[in-house]
């Protein structure tokens, strides 16, 4: 996948003001009693209607672009997840993403390092991904995926599939 590619030195002040206003609104959600009316609220007020009904995610949260996060029905996100989603990032109904988890949907260009290389992140259905593992830009976790602690993911991981390692890779197929 090619991606696409951004310079974030170059915005309007209509981005400016989002990415201030973004920035309001995830330090409001970090700074919230978790399990509370108002942590809900926080959490609605950051992703807005990219979140899906009964998801839930526990702070404190960092990333940046939570307009382009997609969050489906019922997905847990637990505390300290990394979201950097310039390229955007879909979590669909289900899954489960354990703490420390980073999902990163862009990345520097490698001779203009100023430059974002930007390809979305997709976690299918009822994927579960494991405590500390990583997520590159481009990647694609099929539905009913595990992938394990601290597993760095560089290449699609296939629905059904356990992944594990550094780069991930196939440790066994779901019956």
């Amino acid at each position: 996948m090619e991606g696409f590619r951004v310079d974030p030195q170059v915005s309007t002040p209509e981005m400016q003001a989002m990415f201030i206003e973004q920035g309001r609104k995830l330090f409001a959600l970090n700074q919230t009693i978790p399990f509370t009316p108002e942590i809900i609220e926080a959490t609605k007020a950051l992703f807005g209607e990219n979140l899906g009904e009964g998801a839930i995610v526990q702070p404190p949260l960092k990333g940046v672009c939570f307009d382009m996060v997609h969050i489906g029905k019922n997905v847990m996100i637990m505390p300290d997840c990394l979201m950097m989603a310039r390229g955007e990032i879909t979590i669909e109904d289900n899954a489960m993403i354990a703490a420390n988890v980073q999902i990163i949907s862009n990345n520097h260009d490698l001779h203009d390092r100023q430059i974002l290389i930007c390809k979305p992140v997709h976690i299918g259905k009822n994927a579960w991904i494991g405590a500390g593992a990583t997520i590159l830009p481009g990647v694609t976790v099929g539905e009913n995926a595990v992938v394990a602690a601290a597993a760095v993911v560089t290449k699609d991981v296939p629905a059904n599939a356990i992944v594990g390692g550094n780069p991930a890779k196939l440790i066994k197929m779901i019956d």
